[in-house]
């Protein structure tokens, strides 16, 4: 489902919501063999098989030309998150567009595809594939945090957080929606509601590099700059490599005299992603 700085943060979210939301559909197939049986189990992910040992069985399936159209919908989409779990987005998108095409009121599909075009940098076809999701499904809490995903790629923050308003309203559950609503609000200035979000993140044991940086970046909004090097030290942890969170804590380093280390972060960050200063004063970090 992945950029650079802030862009690899949403990176950790969206890691966490394929997780949740590329589920799987199942087969609902009346095999008269043995072989084609054991094809069905493995392209449902039966017993936690490999995305190639699914990849396999629901080509196998598919080939055998002996089905549905709904269920080869099911195969491609299976197929589909195999190859995404693979990271190969080019052959998951081709064959989530194929479910779309088998079946269009495959509102799970659409969503699937919008997470493919999500991490390959598409993000107006991701947008158009999520919003089709929520047309078929307007109760579908997994569609509406994805689609705030793709709004904060495009530093549309009220948008996000409104997308992430809705879902958590269908699915509180959602634990990745939180932290992407507390980055959201803490760009906006809604610290103390941010600071919520990601505490309910965190208490759900959600915790990753993403929700981290974003608690990290309250406390440094709010002056709490020990708070927030505690946080970020806990982000890098989980991405060593997090330039927000190397530049955020320079900046709380700076702030309580520490020249020496505050200088060293910020290098560090900026050797990342040379952008990173101006990114901290969109987010109202000067």
């Amino acid at each position: 489902m992945k950029m650079i700085a802030r862009a690899s943060v949403i990176k950790a979210v969206m890691l966490i919501l394929i997780v949740v939301l590329f589920g799987s559909s199942s087969l609902a197939q009346k095999p008269k063999t043995g072989s084609s049986l054991k094809n069905v189990e493995l392209c449902n992910g039966s017993n936690r098989v490999s995305p190639e040992a699914r990849i396999d069985g629901c080509t196998a399936f598919i080939d055998a030309g002996e089905g549905s159209a709904n269920g080869f919908a099911v195969a491609h989409n299976n197929r589909g998150n195999a190859y995404s779990a693979k990271a190969d987005y080019e052959r998951a998108i081709k064959d989530f567009i194929e479910a779309t095409r088998l079946n269009p009121n495959y509102a799970k599909a659409f969503n699937n595809l919008g997470v493919a075009y999500l991490r390959t940098g598409s993000h107006d076809l991701a947008l158009g594939a999520f919003e089709e999701a929520l047309k078929l499904n307007p109760n579908y809490g997994a569609a509406f945090a994805n689609r705030a995903s793709a709004h904060l790629r495009r530093n549309a923050y009220d948008r996000a957080a409104q997308d992430y308003d809705e879902a958590l309203r269908l699915d509180p559950k959602l634990e990745a929606a939180w932290s992407g609503r507390c980055w959201a609000r803490a760009v906006l200035g809604a610290l103390q509601a941010a600071l919520e979000d990601c505490d309910m993140a965190l208490r759900s044991g959600a915790g990753n590099a993403a929700t981290y940086d974003s608690r990290a970046l309250i406390n440094l909004k709010l002056g709490q700059f020990s708070a927030a090097i505690d946080d970020y030290n806990s982000a890098l942890r989980f991405a060593p490599k997090l330039a927000s969170a190397l530049y955020g804590r320079g900046v709380a380093r700076f702030k309580l005299g520490d020249i020496d280390g505050g200088n060293s972060d910020i290098a560090a960050a900026r050797s990342i992603d040379a952008g990173i200063g101006e990114d901290f004063v969109r987010y109202g970090v000067p």
